[in-house]
């Protein structure tokens, strides 16, 4: 697991817990598990993004279709701004 034996995951687990304090460890999880969530988010919308370009660029985009063709269900950007 990235290189980390058991004690020095629980050194940083200790350190982190003296630099925050057991009260708000809770808290400090919660923002950074939104974090990441918000972060995977993105990615998935820049990939979406990614994937509607190479579409409309290799050959034609269908007028009728409302997708984005990335399988995440989003719409496309020109046919929400009609």
């Amino acid at each position: 697991m990235f290189g980390l034996g058991f004690w020095e995951i629980v050194l940083v687990l200790a350190i982190v817990v003296l630099i925050f304090g057991a009260k708000r460890l809770p808290g400090v999880a919660r923002a950074l598990g939104q974090s990441v969530q918000e972060f995977k988010k993105g990615v998935g919308n820049d990939k979406c993004n990614l994937s509607e370009g190479n579409a409309a660029s290799e050959a034609q985009v269908k007028k009728t279709d409302q997708s984005c063709g990335c399988g995440c269900g989003g719409e496309k950007e020109n046919s929400a701004q009609k």
